[in-house]
């Protein structure tokens, strides 16, 4: 509920009519000595989401450098559903705190980005591209990284990593029959395996993420996805999701009576032998978490031939930043080479990079070809095609029916 409390949140500020304006003491990323000169000496809070320890970890090492190099202390403030900092920046606004904003960077998503975009909360103009290390970062080959969930990205935001659905599964435990292939198909493996599947309850991240998969494969129109929801339309194109859901739930564990609180439980529940199928948003999750111990190592990947949802995740700075000058530092250096390269490596994190490799020297080149990916991770030929996101205002709604219709079973 807190993110549909949220989003209610920041929807209604769009009534104020407040209008930013850019500051002539804002920080110009264009002339990069003077942003790495006024960040010496700032803490910059930097509002992710704190639910994975190898996550935590990676960011406490890119603190650790900030601080080292740049004089810059990185401060993580640990979220559990983005949309709460979103919320944080609204008030904070419709109070009139138009500076020293407590709210630095922010891990965001497309639909926060799209809300936050809406009301002018971001730190404008458009500063990613302007980043020393922009250069690196494949925009030839990488379209979410210029459009997140159907909004164009305008250099508001900063790329930070890529993401593909994938279905994780334990070869140990088996059960005879194939994998399935489709969200259809995951249907008929439930109903022939039941209690061994579930999925996070949304709004969790991971668990709306689910939905949008399920929604994408199973409308009879996905191009309408692909636009702002029609209210009108929005019953009849997303029957069949809903149709699926009352099919599914009774057959997952539980009976569809609770659901994992995130994905570290889900994955826990697989780890424990209750869950045979999971699914996450990195490619090389399984493998990152069979290196630190967190899943057995007979643990493997699958995906959908028809293509599961891909994206790219994001950073952002609030337009009322305190730290505006630290908050540039810090996201130039997350789309650095060497801080991409630690990224994609699973004894880290595994998250894959959004950097186009041919554009970097052969030293920095030959770093990533050394990365082993793991066992459990697919080359990227085998993913399948990538699905776009909907357009964000389709989750709004669709959140709130899922809470209408199965949140009393939590």
């Amino acid at each position: 509920m807190r993110r549909i409390f949220s989003t209610l949140l920041i929807t209604s500020a769009l009534a104020l009519g407040t209008t930013f304006s850019v500051k002539a003491a804002d920080p110009n990323p264009k002339d990069w000595k003077a942003v790495e000169a006024e960040a010496k000496g700032q803490t910059v809070y930097f509002n992710a989401w704190g639910g994975s320890p190898n996550i935590n970890d990676y960011i406490a090492w890119a603190g650790s450098v900030l601080k080292e190099r740049y004089g810059v202390t990185v401060e993580h403030v640990k979220l559990d559903d983005t949309a709460n900092a979103v919320a944080t920046v609204v008030a904070e606004k419709t109070a009139g705190k138009d500076k020293d904003g407590r709210i630095d960077l922010i891990w965001i998503n497309g639909e926060n980005f799209a809300a936050m975009k809406r009301q002018e909360l971001l730190f404008a103009p458009g500063w990613a591209d302007k980043l020393p290390n922009w250069q690196y970062v494949d925009v030839e080959n990488k379209p979410t990284i210029t459009v997140d969930f159907t909004i164009p990205t305008d250099g508001l935001e900063s790329p930070w990593g890529g993401a593909k659905m994938v279905f994780f599964h334990d070869t140990a435990r088996e059960k005879a029959g194939k994998l399935p292939n489709s969200t259809s198909d995951l249907v008929a493996w439930a109903a022939a395996n039941k209690g061994r599947f579930s999925y996070p309850a949304p709004p969790d991240f991971i668990g709306s993420s689910f939905l949008k998969q399920a929604l994408t494969e199973l409308a009879t129109e996905p191009a309408k996805l692909l636009q702002p929801v029609n209210k009108d339309e929005f019953s009849e194109v997303t029957a069949p999701l809903f149709a699926m859901l009352d099919k599914l739930h009774p057959n997952m564990w539980r009976s569809g009576r609770a659901y994992p609180q995130n994905y570290p439980a889900m994955s826990q529940l697989l780890a424990d032998g209750e869950l045979d199928i999971i699914f996450a948003f990195n490619p090389s999750e399984a493998s990152s978490a069979i290196a630190q111990n967190r899943l057995p190592n007979t643990v493997r990947s699958f995906t959908f031939s028809g293509g599961t949802l891909g994206n790219t995740h994001f950073v952002a700075v609030p337009y009322n930043a305190r730290s505006k000058a630290g908050a540039l530092v810090l996201a130039n250096f997350l789309i650095s080479p060497e801080a991409q390269v630690r990224k994609q490596n699973p004894n880290f994190w595994g998250d894959p990079t959004v950097l186009n490799v041919n554009k970097l020297n052969d030293a920095q080149k030959a770093e990533f070809a050394a990365l082993d990916l793991g066992i459990a991770t697919l080359k990227p030929e085998e993913l399948g095609p990538m699905l776009p996101e909907p357009h964000p205002s389709w989750m709004v709604e669709i959140e709130k029916e899922w809470t209408r219709r199965y949140a009393a079973a939590n």
